[in-house]
């Protein structure tokens, strides 16, 4: 071997390193050489976005899920969806994409997000959380009218359940369709997970005993011989009863699901026995699996959020960002006017906002992933006499188009919008340009927008917009970087 063959990233010829080249490549790989494949592919994934940038803690969280996924079910004809989508880097390197992967968010190279233009392994293009089970639904029924028996898998965060469009979805999920939900808890989305959702999935995952129970008495019920069908209708109603009065229902029971978890899902062996126990149940299945994001790099499980996202080698970030401007210049107002909040969706680090929560806990609101209530509970906060501040990326923003004329706007309610990351986004593509703000932002009444160029101007007018009043609903929008960029 050459020295210049040493020095090649190993990304550069991935599928030889990995010996995975398909699906079905991954079928064959006996169970115990599975453990050395996960490896492999946790320090591809990690030389790539090292080297390239990307999403690093998110897909080092579900290497085994997804080697589970790929064993047990036969794609592209049974459709995987990926909620958000960045967490998809496995996905592409176990479906032909490995010799391709060095290329990853590069101009003509792979997407960092699914892509049905990329890959027949794509089923739905996801860029954006909370609509992942929408379109499974919509895939799953496709299939049920076409007479397919395959089967659609959604991947969801439980960041995922913080947007109302996933329990929308929920409410219209039917037992006569072969859809399987893996609800991958790892009580992060890109921020630490806020709310009763966040708090209704601890008290599933500590609730080990149900499961055991539950577990214990199906076994005992299926070796009872020649028991009537009165009999077992009887047993099944106590049953019912005893975990009524021991454990309070599980929400997706509640909602006719079956549910198989909580279970470690960086046990892959584990995870496939769950995954083939639902295919073998009828109708549509939750299936709850614990991660730890970040898994198998230390600094990343550490912290999660720093490592969500990497610029790769080479790019320096300006000092300051425009979104560290914007929350220190933000925080110091707020130091001043105890009427000024601060409103996010799953994006306190991102907007900037950290020192806002640290110094006025209070009067921060991280509502999770759900732009359209950020917007309208700011418009209450205003209409209560308050000056709220709303931080949203802008790609983000246009889901709450509505809430901003119908709630803000023709109401002329002082709102302030924050809209980071407006500009081209080259390397994330397409689903997070921030580019179309200003279309849409144009066509409401009473609306200001300002466009700062440097961090200096970005400061000066917060402090002019927020030291005089808001009077009305005001848009001020912000690239990513800083003014070096």
């Amino acid at each position: 071997m050459s020295e210049q063959q040493k020095n090649m990233p190993i990304c550069a010829d991935a599928a030889t390193y990995l010996g995975v080249r398909s699906p079905e490549d991954v079928k064959a790989i006996p169970p115990k050489e599975i453990s050395s494949l996960c490896r492999k592919l946790r320090k591809v994934v990690i030389e790539q976005t090292m080297r390239g940038g990307g999403h690093l803690a998110s897909n080092l969280g579900v290497v085994e899920l997804t080697v589970a996924i790929h064993r047990v079910f036969d794609a592209p004809t049974d459709q995987i969806v990926f909620d958000v989508g960045h967490q998809c880097y496995v996905h592409k390197l176990l479906t032909g994409r490995a010799d391709a992967f060095v290329t990853l968010r590069a101009s003509g190279g792979l997407s960092g997000f699914p892509r049905r233009e990329e890959s027949k392994y794509d089923a739905f293009g996801t860029g954006h959380a909370s609509t992942s089970l929408s379109a499974a639904l919509g895939l799953a029924r496709a299939a049920k009218l076409s007479g397919s028996n395959a089967y659609t898998v959604v991947i969801l965060g439980d960041g995922a359940l913080t947007g109302g469009m996933i329990h929308e979805a929920l409410n219209n999920c039917v037992n006569d369709l072969r859809l399987i939900v893996i609800l991958n808890e790892n009580e992060m989305s890109i921020s630490k997970n806020e709310g009763r959702f966040a708090r209704l999935l601890t008290r599933l995952r500590t609730s080990r005993g149900y499961s055991s129970t539950k577990s214990a008495l199906d076994k005992t019920l299926s070796h009872i011989p020649l028991v009537g069908d009165p009999v077992k209708s009887g047993l099944s109603k106590i049953k019912k009863g005893v975990k009524r009065v021991l454990y309070s229902n599980n929400y997706f029971e509640s909602m006719g699901f079956n549910y198989f978890g909580p279970a470690d899902g960086h046990d892959e062996q584990t995870v496939e026995q769950l995954l083939r126990a639902a295919k073998a149940k009828k109708g549509c299945s939750i299936i709850h699996v614990k991660t730890v994001k970040g898994k198998g790099y230390a600094p990343a499980e550490q912290n999660p959020g720093a490592y969500h996202g990497l610029t790769g080698m080479g790019q320096q970030l300006g000092t300051p960002t425009f979104s560290q401007t914007f929350g220190q210049t933000l925080t110091a107002l707020a130091d001043r006017n105890d009427k000024i909040c601060a409103i996010t969706a799953a994006m306190c680090e991102g907007t900037g906002l950290t020192p806002f929560a640290t110094s006025h806990p209070n009067r921060f609101f991280d509502v999770g992933i759900a732009e359209e209530h950020a917007v309208t509970f700011a418009a209450g906060l205003a209409a209560g006499g308050y000056t709220p501040v709303v931080a949203i990326y802008s790609t983000f923003l246009q889901r709450s188009y509505d809430q901003i004329l119908h709630d803000v706007a023709l109401q002329k309610l002082p709102v302030l919008f924050a809209i980071d990351r407006a500009g081209l986004n080259a390397a994330d593509g397409l689903t997070h340009h921030g580019i179309y703000d200003v279309s849409f932002l144009s066509n409401i009444p009473g609306l200001d927008i300002w466009h700062p160029l440097t961090t200096a101007s970005l400061e000066a007018r917060l402090q002019q917009l927020l030291t005089d009043g808001l009077t009305r609903p005001t848009a001020i929008r912000y690239p990513s970087g800083g003014d070096d960029k």
